[in-house]
C-alpha cells in the first residue's frame, strides 16, 4: 500500500510540475500582432489599440484602414459606445478569461469596441441588402475606430431616420441584452411584476422601456439622482436604494432582471414569487472577484436551481440582425429611446472607460469619431 501511495504521489506530483511549465512557456509566449498593426502600409485610419492590459496601455494609433469582402461593408463610423465588455478586455478581468483564450500575458486581440452607428461607403459585390450612404447601426469588433467592415448578413441594420448617431451606436449590446433578457430568459407576459435591479444604467434603461413596452408593471431600483429619469422612461414604481433594500420590502415579482448583483441569491429569492425567474446580466463589475469574476455567483445558481421552483440564471446577449432590427422598430416607433450619458472623443477614450468603471454612469457612454 505504501507503494502504491508513493507512487500516486510521484504521479501527480509530476502531473502538477508539467501543468506549471505548460503554464508558464504559454504565459510567456503569449503575444499579439500589434507591431505589424501600426506597421501597415497603405490607406490608415485612426484607431484604437491596445498592446498590453490595462487603461494607461490604451492608445490612438494609425492603422491600416480595412477593405470589404465580397459580403461585407465598409462603414464611416460617427459614433460607438462604450460597454463594461470593453473594460473587461482592457483589464483582462476576471482573469479567467485570459486563461479561455483572450491572451494570458498580453492581449491576443489589440483592437476594442463593438457598438458603433455610421455611414456605407462601399459595399461588397455580393452585398444587396445596403447601398453606399445608408445610415446603418450595429456590432463589430474593433468599433473604436474611423472605419468598420462588418458582414451584411450579421449584427447591421439600417438606423431609423428619427434617432442621431450617438443614439443609434448605443442600441447593439445593450439594447439586445435587455430585449433577451426581457423577451428570452425572463418571458414576461402583460402584468407581470417585474423588478430591474440597476435600471439606471445602460441596459437597465433599455430594459424598464423594453418590459413597459411588453405590458409589465414595472419596478426600477436606482439612486436618488436617477428616480426621476427612470420614472420618464416608464416604470410604474422606482426604489431609491440608498433608502430602502428591495430585498427586505414586502411586495414580491415575476421577474427580477439584476443587472447589479449587490444581494445574495438568498436574498433576491426571497422577494421573487414561487415560479418567479431570477436573470443575472452581464460579466460582472469592476469590484467582483479578479479571478473569477461572476462565474462563482453562476455556479452557486445552478447549484440551487434544481432544488427550488424558481427559475435561476445568468445571460449574455447574442448580437443578431433581427434583434438589432427590433430595437430599430421600437425606437422608430418611439416606444425605445436610447438614454446619454456624456459623449467623449474617439482620443478621450481612456477618460471614457475610467468613467463607466466608477459604476455611476446615466444610460450609455459614447464615443464621437469624426
Amino acid at each position: 500500500m505504501k507503494r502504491i501511495l508513493k507512487w500516486i504521489f510521484r504521479i501527480v506530483l509530476v502531473l502538477f510540475i508539467l501543468a506549471f511549465l505548460f503554464v508558464f512557456v504559454a504565459y510567456w509566449r503569449s503575444t499579439n500582432n500589434c507591431d505589424q498593426l501600426t506597421a501597415t502600409q497603405g490607406d490608415k485610419m485612426k484607431a484604437i489599440v491596445y498592446c498590453d492590459y490595462g487603461l494607461a496601455n490604451l492608445k490612438l494609433a494609425d492603422i491600416a484602414k480595412p477593405t470589404p469582402t465580397d459580403d461585407q461593408i465598409l462603414v464611416k463610423v460617427h459614433a460607438a459606445s462604450v460597454n463594461p465588455l470593453d473594460w473587461h478586455f482592457i483589464e483582462g478581468t476576471p482573469k479567467i478569461m485570459r486563461a479561455m483564450g483572450v491572451g494570458l500575458r498580453k492581449p491576443k486581440d489589440t483592437r476594442l469596441g463593438v457598438d458603433f452607428a455610421g455611414t456605407v461607403e462601399t459595399v461588397g459585390k455580393n452585398v444587396t441588402q445596403f447601398k453606399a450612404g445608408d445610415e446603418v447601426f450595429g456590432g463589430r469588433d474593433g468599433a473604436f475606430a474611423e472605419y468598420v467592415c462588418p458582414r451584411a448578413d450579421r449584427a447591421v441594420t439600417l438606423k431609423p431616420a428619427n434617432i442621431t448617431f450617438e443614439q443609434a451606436a448605443s442600441v447593439n449590446i445593450a439594447g439586445i441584452t435587455a430585449l433577451q433578457a426581457v423577451r428570452d430568459k425572463g418571458k414576461v407576459q402583460p402584468g407581470q411584476k417585474v423588478l430591474i435591479n440597476g435600471a439606471s444604467g445602460g441596459v437597465g434603461t433599455f430594459a424598464v422601456q423594453i418590459a413597459k413596452s411588453f405590458g409589465a408593471d414595472v419596478t426600477g431600483v436606482c439612486s436618488t439622482r436617477n428616480l426621476d429619469m427612470v420614472r420618464s422612461l416608464g416604470a410604474d414604481h422606482v426604489i431609491d436604494y440608498t433608502k430602502e433594500d428591495f430585498a427586505k420590502g414586502d411586495q414580491r415579482y415575476d421577474v427580477i432582471l439584476d443587472n447589479v448583483p449587490n444581494h445574495s441569491l438568498s436574498e433576491c429569492r426571497r422577494v421573487l414569487n414561487p415560479q418567479g425567474k431570477y436573470v443575472m446580466i452581464g460579466g460582472g463589475g469592476p469590484n467582483d472577484n479578479r479571478w473569477i469574476g461572476p462565474f462563482g455567483r453562476l455556479i452557486q445558481a445552478l447549484v440551487i436551481s434544481p432544488f427550488v421552483s424558481q427559475k435561476m440564471g445568468m445571460m449574455m446577449a447574442q448580437l443578431t440582425k433581427s434583434d438589432l432590427s427590433i430595437l430599430g422598430d421600437m425606437m422608430q416607433s418611439g416606444k425605445v429611446k436610447p438614454v446619454i450619458d456624456r459623449t467623449y472623443k474617439l482620443s478621450e477614450l481612456p477618460a471614457a472607460i475610467a468613467y463607466l468603471e466608477e459604476g455611476h454612469a446615466r444610460g450609455k457612454v459614447v464615443i464621437t469619431v469624426e
